[in-house]
């Protein structure tokens, strides 16, 4: 089964967060995300797991990846905590979802199939404090190992592509539901 990053970054530099904030709301931005997503498998870490209203998304089995042996996941029935090595064994669609550390992870352990690759074109939300969190050397193996296999799609200043990886099979009904995800709004 397809294996997908899904991000949505800063054209100037490749920043997704400041600290544990995204500094922009782009409300069709989180709408594409949901469509993308929804019945679907996510694969985080624990920072971004915790930044989901009430640790959940609806509709979603959600894999972690976490430090914590012990951790406690909100909804067991739907949520797992999984070792990196058994990534690559689910037997799903997987939406790798972030943050900047599971998606430089995942770029050079599993390459993924699909990238869907968000670039905001806007000004970053001022005032928010933390350190800025940067995908570059995603983006970086993404340039070199991947190729744009979409036309451009701008909404709201963010412009959405899809990229696939060289050589790679694609399969036909994945990248049919991230078009649709992303033109059908």
């Amino acid at each position: 089964m397809s294996k997908i990053a899904v991000w949505c970054r800063h054209k100037e530099d490749n920043i997704i967060g400041i600290g544990p904030n995204i500094p922009w709301h782009v409300s069709s931005d989180f709408k594409r995300f949901q469509r993308l997503t929804k019945h679907k498998a996510l694969l985080v870490g624990q920072t971004t797991y915790e930044s989901f209203p009430n640790r959940t998304l609806p509709n979603r089995k959600i894999y972690i990846l976490t430090f914590e042996q012990d951790y406690q996941v909100s909804d067991p029935d739907n949520h797992f905590v999984i070792p990196l090595e058994t990534v690559k064994d689910i037997n799903e669609e997987l939406y790798i979802s972030g943050g900047a550390s599971i998606y430089k992870l995942m770029m050079e352990k599993l390459m993924p199939d699909f990238i869907v690759d968000s670039v905001y074109m806007g000004d970053l939300q001022e005032g928010l404090t933390g350190n800025p969190v940067s995908i570059t050397p995603s983006v970086t193996i993404m340039e070199q190992a991947y190729e744009k296999i979409s036309d451009a799609f701008l909404l709201d200043n963010v412009e959405t592509t899809i990229w696939a990886k060289k050589g790679g099979t694609l399969d036909e009904t994945t990248l049919a539901h991230l078009k649709n995800a992303i033109y059908n709004y």
